[in-house]
């Protein structure tokens, strides 16, 4: 049994999907008024927009490829995020890491990003000006990177790429555009760590993913 399969086992998956090679399709040009990344970066680390930032230790931008096919957004850093830096680490993002590896993905191939990029307090959920005031960051990386696929991780990040206060059962299992890439809403890695049983049903939302990439 390889690393895949076994993945897929773990988190009691057993269907097997193949990755389609197709060719690259034409992306569309980043809005020539965003930042580049370099300016992007240090305008985040020194963001004081929202309360957010005197109360967490560092800004979480993002990480991975910087021109990749597939994003993953979630919602905000907790305190793990918050001491290394970097979005889903600890057992939510070997998770993540798990899922990526049972689509055939590393997590170094994708780029994965919060729409709130400071720790709020005690873990709550990003209040809608936080959101506010954190998206044009998050718009911004999208442009930069002009991925084929987004995928939402939890409610929090399907509501800011959708504009929309459905909860996620209304959102799953249909292809949504945000700015005229495809969306796929999924379950956030630490709602799955909570709701095992869930996890067959994130694996149909990465397959939805999947195939929406191939068809593009």
């Amino acid at each position: 049994m390889d690393r895949r399969e076994a993945v897929l086992r773990e988190m009691n998956l057993y269907p097997t999907w193949v990755r389609r090679e197709t060719a690259e399709a034409p992306l569309p040009e980043a809005h020539p008024s965003c930042m580049d990344w370099p300016e992007l970066k240090e305008k985040v680390k020194g963001c004081t927009l929202c309360p957010l930032r005197a109360g967490c230790r560092q800004t979480v931008f993002g990480v991975g490829n910087e021109k990749a096919q597939w994003l993953f957004v979630g919602e905000a850093p907790g305190a793990e995020e918050d001491a290394k830096g970097e979005p889903f680490v600890g057992q939510a993002g070997r998770l993540l890491d798990n899922m990526l590896l049972a689509i055939g993905l590393k997590r170094e191939e994708v780029y994965i990003a919060n729409v709130v990029k400071c720790r709020p307090p005690s873990n709550r959920q990003p209040h809608a000006g936080e959101m506010a005031a954190c998206l044009p960051y998050l718009e911004n990386q999208i442009a930069l990177i002009q991925p084929k696929i987004i995928v939402a991780l939890g409610r929090t990040a399907a509501s800011a790429l959708l504009n929309t206060d459905q909860p996620i059962s209304a959102l799953r299992g249909i292809v949504h555009e945000h700015r005229g890439i495809p969306v796929v809403v999924s379950f956030h890695p630490a709602y799955l760590l909570r709701t095992p049983l869930d996890k067959a049903k994130s694996w149909k939302d990465l397959c939805l993913a999947s195939a929406t990439v191939g068809r593009h």
